[in-house]
This record gives structure tokens, C-alpha cells and sequence, in this order.
């Protein structure tokens, strides 16, 4: 067996997605105060938070409206954040939409297609989709699972234990040689081109270098949306 982190699509109704959205900022808000007043008073490592355990966790419900294991994962995160030499030099902070970490105190699946998570407005059923390729089994899910935002969009990734498929012993090889004219030649004879490839980078250069000289809003959200297809196209 071998463990695998899946991502899973979240798809909340409007009043669901404020709910969670709403969370997630007040979670990271209280990192930010864990890790504030660990840093002043140099307690970093887990023994130690635990022994200001409930002080944290009466601050946070009092001043953040969280539930005490909501609480108790905040503590958790930044305890993790700052493990490790090298790493209690200077103050941790936490972007409003950095992730929350859940347990199976907090979050449980009802159904492989659906979830039940917490949030200040108390438990909210939320359907999920996964992809074809990674089916959910309710009994092979591990541990915790991180609620992320990205780009409006909300995700749970999610640890499962899945089975490990059995070695493939390749029989013969085939070498491949890159080069500029040609971006790859195999060693049995075949050719691939880079025209098709060059043809497309000059087309990207030529449009990131005219919407850079224009200058305006519009344009410089097209640079990056064209970066990140350019990008995109390069992988």
C-alpha cells in the first residue's frame, strides 16, 4: 500500500462557498495570532504549545469565533510551520486564504460524493466531484484534509491509501537525442521537428512584446494570462 494525495472539487452553493470563504480567512487570522505570540514569547516547538494549549484555544474562540478543534488545527499549523532548525528566525504569517487543515473531527464523508465540514455557520453538506482517474473509497481515506482555495474555486486535497501496482520491467530501450533543429531523434530513425514549436514561441514573443508596450489594464491582464499559457505550452 502506498499513500496518495487527491484532489477533490468542492461545489458549494453561493451562501456555502461565503461560509467557507468566511472560515478560512478567520483560521488564518488565528494563526497569525498563534504565531505572533509564539514568536515573542520563543515557544516554537509542539511540547511547548501544548502546555499554552488552552489558553490558545480559549483566545481563539473568544476572539475568532472558531470551534476548539478548528482551534486545535490552527495551533497544529503553525506548531508544523515552524519545525525544523533554520526555520524560527524571523515571524511566520499567513495569507487570508492559506489553507485549512481538517481532521475526521471536523470534516467527514457522508457519501463519495459529498462531505460534511465545518465552518462558523456550523456543518455544511457540500457535493464534490473527483476525477475519473482517482475514485474516492471512503475506507481507504487517511488522516487529514486540507481545504484550498484557487482561483475561486475550493478543493480538498485528501490523503487515501491506495494499492501499489506491480513493477513494469521494460524490455529493450530506445535513446533519444535533442537537439534545436530537431527537438528530439530517436535512435531507431524517427525525426520531431521544432518548427511547430519554434513557430508558436515567436508568436508569444511578438504578443507579450506588443502587449507590454501598450500598457494599459487590459492589456497587462492579457501579459499574464498569456504568460501563463506560454508557460503552460513549455511543460
Amino acid at each position: 500500500m502506498m499513500l496518495l494525495t487527491i484532489k477533490a472539487k468542492l461545489n458549494p452553493t453561493n451562501d456555502q462557498h461565503a461560509a467557507l470563504l468566511a472560515t478560512m480567512e478567520r483560521f488564518n487570522e488565528a494563526c497569525n495570532y498563534v504565531s505572533s505570540v509564539s514568536f515573542q514569547e520563543g515557544t516554537f516547538g509542539k511540547r511547548t504549545l501544548q502546555k499554552q494549549h488552552y489558553r490558545y484555544i480559549r483566545d481563539i474562540r473568544d476572539t475568532y469565533g472558531l470551534s476548539a478543534q478548528l482551534a486545535v488545527r490552527a495551533i497544529a499549523k503553525v506548531s508544523e510551520s515552524y519545525k525544523g532548525k533554520g526555520h524560527r528566525q524571523e515571524l511566520h504569517t499567513f495569507k487570508p486564504h492559506s489553507a485549512v487543515v481538517y481532521d475526521q473531527r471536523i470534516l467527514s464523508f457522508k457519501a463519495l460524493d459529498s462531505v460534511s465540514i465545518l465552518t462558523l455557520e456550523g456543518r455544511k453538506l457540500i457535493p464534490l466531484s473527483v476525477g475519473a482517474y482517482a475514485q474516492l473509497e471512503q475506507r481507504r481515506i487517511r488522516g487529514q484534509a486540507d481545504l484550498i482555495l484557487q482561483k475561486g474555486t475550493f478543493y480538498l486535497c485528501v490523503v487515501v491509501e491506495v494499492e501499489e501496482h506491480t513493477q513494469y520491467n521494460a524490455e529493450g530501450c530506445l535513446g533519444v537525442d535533442l537537439g534545436l533543429v530537431n527537438i528530439a531523434t530517436t535512435s531507431d530513425g524517427q525525426h520531431f521537428s521544432g518548427e511547430k514549436a519554434d513557430s508558436v514561441r515567436t508568436r508569444y514573443t511578438k504578443l507579450k512584446a506588443a502587449l507590454q508596450s501598450k500598457g494599459t489594464k487590459s492589456a497587462k491582464r492579457h501579459l499574464k494570462q498569456t504568460s501563463g499559457k506560454e508557460r503552460t505550452f513549455k511543460i
